[in-house]
């Protein structure tokens, strides 16, 4: 799954993305683009969560959006039992 989503974000930003570009699309508000975001996002969180936070990132890209730097979140280390053990 991973691996098929990265492919197809590949595609994306080397062939449609361009097209649309000279089309006369718009540029991208944030750093890193959209695509790169999901991306990264996938390959550091897996596809369920990397997906929610690229939607997440998709809905608020719109035209009052202010833009600007918007990194992926860093992993959350894996963590121990929440209670404490037994005496």
């Amino acid at each position: 799954m991973t691996r098929f989503l990265l492919a197809s974000l590949e595609f994306y930003r080397r062939w449609l993305s361009p097209a649309m570009h000279w089309l006369g699309s718009s540029h991208c508000k944030y750093v890193p683009t959209c695509s790169e975001y999901a991306s990264a996002a996938i390959a550091i969180h897996g596809p369920w969560r990397g997906l929610v936070l690229s939607a997440w990132r998709l809905l608020r890209c719109h035209p009052f959006a202010r833009g600007g730097l918007d990194q992926v979140p860093p992993a959350q280390a894996a963590r121990p039992f929440a209670h404490k053990p037994v005496p």
